[in-house]
């Protein structure tokens, strides 16, 4: 209960906080700036001469495009102007700071909009003017007003000036059943305009805001939570858009809760959040009607029923304006409102199970398309005549019925494996003038956003459709899919209609990864272009931009991960068949990434690493180098092994090797002998066998308890965690099957950015971990580039400095555990990122010494603009030189210096993504590719007899591993080495803090072995045959080229 208390006065006092951020606070000077831009705007408006001849000529493109006629009038100036919105009840919310300017016009609503424009223009007061619409409704615009005073405290501040319309129209003729859009005849029966109808009564209505003021007036914390909930939605692509909600309507529905006394002036701005988004997430289908003035007569009451039964009828969602005449929710749509309970389901959950009462999930975390949404599509739509056949405002406008049609298309071809789709046309954000007319607005890409229900749907190869005996039914499904539709009989005897999605996936060449990942996609394309004539040009998909990074050579070695399993189920068998040994085999268990599908590049399989070596001729490169995988071997219990630490080491060393011969002599196995290990060759991979001893195992356990022996980092406690952590993370992947994927991204980005000093493989894999554990506010990821942007915001977003990263699976850890983890996450000394697991909750294990402060910051840094970078991608075609594999290529102007190696001299050179080029700096030193080692053996090295070819074989040797080991020995008070483990071709140096102290002052001689040219000229000979360059990149002075010989 304490805890709870303690949390609950944190979350307030972070509320606070942010109340504090986004609240505007209305100060004489505010309120001056407000006063007097409207002044300027009446007396701008008041230049006009009254009964001034408005011609269609002020938006000659406008008119044509809306197919208006009659449009001609005579100004009249407004004799009602009135500041509206948020600001009349003081609950604007940062960092959209206007005013909305009601003014009543008397004619046709655009022209007279430009008439006021013209004069504002001219105005000294007035900065510019801007051209907007309500709720991306281009056929309503209004404008944007920039003052030329500016207040530092409320930075962009503008006026919206809204037209009303009061007694222009007649109610009567706008009711729902009526047609106003008498162009959509031609020669068929009219249809009703419901919607055409409420776009011209909100603008009769919109002046009427009474009956929600009044409830905001006095009433602090209901203000507050409107301010809340609307930083709550603009955090929510997928809630704040034209078709669901907006601020407006989050104020009807608090005033709303308010005149029902749902919420009480007792209640604080959560408690008044939590209680309006549980009334969002209760209702089926929403029908909220607003108290209606008292004193009313039967007649009426009958008359506000009828429309409550046509507003049913005629819209999805009603929020029911007093008059009972008006639903001011008649631009929401069912898929809209469906979005919405999902947030804010969503956020209950976050407000329940989450840290702080999820403060951070709820207010701070930006949700957009790009991160929500496990597919994203762009629609390029650009001159397509069909979206406007029949004008590009008829009852919707066609943008926003072509949205309906999209949205109906995927709904049906992708049935149960889409949880939400979203379809956004937002083409009204750019910049426009009316003067351009409405054809401009196909310019913008239509969007779509795929969340995936299960992997188990998404990945489903049938549709099973009706039976056959359903004519009518079987008909549709045909006309619906094409010749992807055929007719099949089912194990159950059923003859009926099915999809051929395993058709769709043929005619694609897919890698083995991405196949059954990307079966919703192509089902959604091959619709779209069926349905709407697209063509694949015209449809992008991200879905594998990504993909390239993890090739070796022209395929992804994930794809041989069957065979890796098959071997090592194979080797297990073997061991623990062993007879001839004091203590049997009890437990065998792979260690290494790659039996967890989260290697990036999982081993190969090797010709000469097998029993048996066969058609080496007809291999055209064979790799010298083999990855050795490591395997963690215990033996039966025995009270006789010795109690010194050495004497232990070499006697698991006598095991490996009689186990060696053992399987050298039983199973014809090449095994090699080395210091601490055995790597046996079997069945095209190396495997590397380490022994765990039992009371390696009962002292860690001690250990653990003693704060003193945390450091102590013997080879048994190094192995149990290991074998810890891989059994956690195999489970997870059993779990979720995209998380491989992900994390293999992940190791990917961390690795190309020369962070594989600061950040090791298991590290990686237990922040991945923690997105699926924990993915609130979203749901679990189901795709890859979707996972990846999430762990770059991860990266980016949390809050290192003060709170551990609690990777919990299984929900182990108790309470007191939690308490323990923050006990030391707390203390001055410690992780600079702290990573606490069930296996090890002190964080010593992965993140203990790195990496450091200064190391994490340059790694959140890279991980925000890599995260933008993505977030744009998805939004845009690539422009420029910014495109996807820019995401894994490091900007070398952050370092001090750099090392170029020799390609041809890497023990991998087809997982080389970007060959280094050096434009710039002073070059250092330069030398030759040496001949004593290639990454592929020669045709006449696969001569002679297996024994020798086999002898040839280099297991698990990295050159460029031993270089860098190398300099860290040499020069670990120099410079600190940044590198790329996967096999990259450049090595970053940054400068110690000596030599950073003595550039500083420059009164102390820098001694000449501590000269920075000569300490790369020393770097450019230990590297000898290995570096190809050595370029100086920070360094004003000049310095002649100097040639390794």
């Amino acid at each position: 209960m304490e805890a709870e208390a303690i949390a609950m006065e944190s979350t307030e006092l972070k509320v606070s906080e942010l109340l504090k951020e986004v609240n505007v606070d209305y100060t004489t000077q505010f309120t001056k700036l407000v006063d007097n831009t409207v002044s300027a705007i009446k007396a701008s408006i008041d230049k006009i001469p009254n009964d001034f001849r408005v011609t269609a000529d002020l938006a000659s493109r406008f008119v044509a495009d809306i197919g208006a006629d009659k449009v001609e009038f005579k100004f009249k100036k407004p004799e009602f102007i009135k500041i509206g919105g948020s600001y009349s009840i003081q609950s604007i919310a940062r960092p959209e700071v206007n005013a909305d300017l009601i003014i009543r016009y008397y004619a046709k609503r655009c022209l007279y909009l430009c008439l006021i424009k013209k004069y504002l223009e001219r105005s000294s007061s007035i900065d510019r003017v801007e051209w907007s619409t309500i709720q991306n409704e281009a056929r309503k615009p209004l404008l944007i007003v920039y003052p030329v005073a500016k207040l530092v405290e409320v930075p962009g501040f503008f006026v919206r000036i809204i037209p009303s319309a009061r007694a222009i129209f007649s109610i009567v003729k706008l009711n729902l059943k009526r047609n106003n859009i008498h162009n959509l005849s031609n020669g068929i029966d009219l249809q009703a305009t419901p919607k055409y109808n409420y776009s011209i009564l909100e603008d009769m209505f919109i002046e009427e805001a009474d009956f929600i003021n009044k409830y905001f007036v006095g009433w602090k914390e209901l203000r507050e939570a409107l301010i809340l909930l609307k930083v709550w939605a603009r955090q929510r692509s997928s809630v704040y858009v034209h078709d669901c909600l907006n601020g407006f309507l989050i104020s009807v529905i608090l005033a709303y809760l308010a005149s029902k006394q749902n919420i009480s002036h007792s209640m604080k701005a959560t408690e008044i959040i939590r209680v309006t988004l549980n009334f969002i997430d209760s209702y089926l289908l929403m029908m909220v009607v607003l108290q209606p003035p008292q004193n009313r007569g039967a007649e009426v009451s009958t008359f506000q029923r009828k429309q409550k039964i046509q507003l049913k009828e005629s819209f999805p969602i009603v929020i029911c304006h007093p008059s009972g005449g008006f639903n001011l929710a008649f631009r929401m749509s069912r898929n809209g409102f469906t979005r919405l309970q999902d947030e804010a389901a969503m956020t209950l959950r976050c407000l329940e199970k989450c840290r702080d009462g999820g403060f951070e999930e709820v207010f701070m975390t930006k949700i957009d398309y790009a991160v929500k949404y496990d597919y994203c599509m762009r629609i390029n739509l650009k001159g397509k005549k069909e979206v406007c056949a029949m004008g590009f405002c008829l009852d919707d406008e066609c943008w926003r019925s072509y949205e309906d049609k999209i949205h109906g298309i995927l709904s049906k071809g992708l049935n149960d494996r889409a949880k939400v789709i979203q379809v956004t046309w937002r083409n009204t954000q750019c910049q426009w003038s009316v003067d351009d007319g409405l054809s401009v607005f196909d310019k913008e890409p239509l969007f779509i956003g795929i969340s995936v229900s299960t992997l188990e749907k998404a990945y489903r190869m049938v549709d099973i459709g009706p039976n056959a005996e359903s004519k009518e039914e079987a008909l549709e499904f045909q006309k619906f899919w094409g010749e992807k539709a055929e007719l099949r009989r089912f194990k159950d005897g059923r003859i009926a209609e099915s999809t051929g999605v395993a058709s769709i996936v043929i005619i694609h060449f897919l890698s083995s990864m991405s196949i059954t990942s990307q079966l919703s996609i192509l089902i959604a394309e091959h619709v779209l272009s069926r349905h709407l004539s697209l063509s694949k040009e015209n449809i992008v998909v991200v879905v594998d931009q990504l993909d390239f990074s993890l090739l070796h050579g022209a395929r992804d070695p994930i794809s041989y991960s069957g065979s890796l399993l098959g071997a090592f189920d194979v080797l297990s068998k073997r061991l623990r068949l062993i007879e001839d040994l004091p203590l049997k085999v009890s437990s065998v268990q792979p260690l290494d990434s790659a039996f967890r599908f989260t290697s990036v590049f999982p081993p190969v399989p090797h010709l000469l690493a097998n029993e048996k070596i066969e058609s080496l001729r007809l291999s055209k490169f064979v790799p010298s180098c083999v990855q050795a995988l490591e395997v963690m071997i215990q033996l039966e219990g025995s009270g006789n092994w010795p109690m010194d630490e050495i004497a232990i080491e070499k006697t698991k060393s006598s095991f490996l090797f009689e186990i060696g011969l053992s399987l050298q002599k039983t199973w014809g196995m090449t095994c090699i002998a080395t210091k601490d290990n055995v790597d046996v060759l079997m069945s095209g991979y190396a495997f590397c066998l380490k022994i765990l001893h039992e009371r390696g195992l009962s002292l860690l356990k001690k250990e653990i308890g003693d704060y003193r022996a945390k450091q102590v980092h013997s080879v048994d406690k190094k192995l149990f965690i290991r074998s810890q952590h891989a059994n956690m993370i195999n489970g997870l992947q059993s779990r979720y099957p995209i998380f491989g994927p992900v994390v293999r991204l992940a190791k990917r980005w961390v690795a190309s950015h020369l962070f594989s000093a600061c950040m090791v493989e298991e590290a990686v894999e237990l922040l991945v971990a923690y997105l699926f554990l924990n993915p609130l506010p979203f749901d679990v990821p189901c795709s890859r580039i979707t996972g990846f942007l999430r762990f770059l915001r991860l990266l980016s977003h949390y809050d290192w400095t003060f709170s551990p990263l609690v990777v919990d699976i299984n929900n182990d850890l108790s309470q007191s555990d939690g308490k323990e983890i923050n006990g030391e996450s707390g203390q001055s000394v410690g992780p600079a990122m702290f990573l606490a697991t069930v296996y090890y909750k002190e964080s010593e294990a992965w993140t203990g010494l790195s990496p450091s402060g200064m190391e994490l910051k340059r790694l959140v840094a890279y991980a925000r603009s890599s995260a933008n970078l993505l977030t744009e991608l998805t939004f845009q075609e690539e422009i420029g030189p910014y495109r996807w594999e820019c995401l894994f290529r490091t900007p070398l102007n952050n370092y001090d210096a750099v090392i170029v190696l020799h390609k041809d001299n890497l023990p991998y050179p087809q997982r080389l993504l970007f060959p280094s080029e050096v434009n710039h700096g002073i070059h250092v030193a330069e030398g030759q590719a040496s001949k004593c080692f290639q990454p592929f053996l020669l045709p006449k090295d696969l001569k002679g007899r297996p024994e020798e070819l086999k002898n040839k074989l280099l297991v698990d040797f990295d050159p460029s591993k031993c270089f860098i080991r190398d300099l860290k020995l040499e020069f670990s008070a120099s410079f600190k080495v940044w590198h790329d483990y996967l096999g990259g071709d450049i090595i970053g140096l940054t400068w110690g803090e000596s030599y950073s102290s003595k550039k500083r002052k420059h009164e102390e001689v820098v001694d000449e072995e501590e000269n920075p040219w000569k300490v790369l000229k020393a770097v450019g000979g230990i590297g000898k045959g290995f570096v190809r360059s050595v370029y100086c990149l920070k360094s004003q002075d000049s310095y002649k080229l100097n040639i390794i010989t």
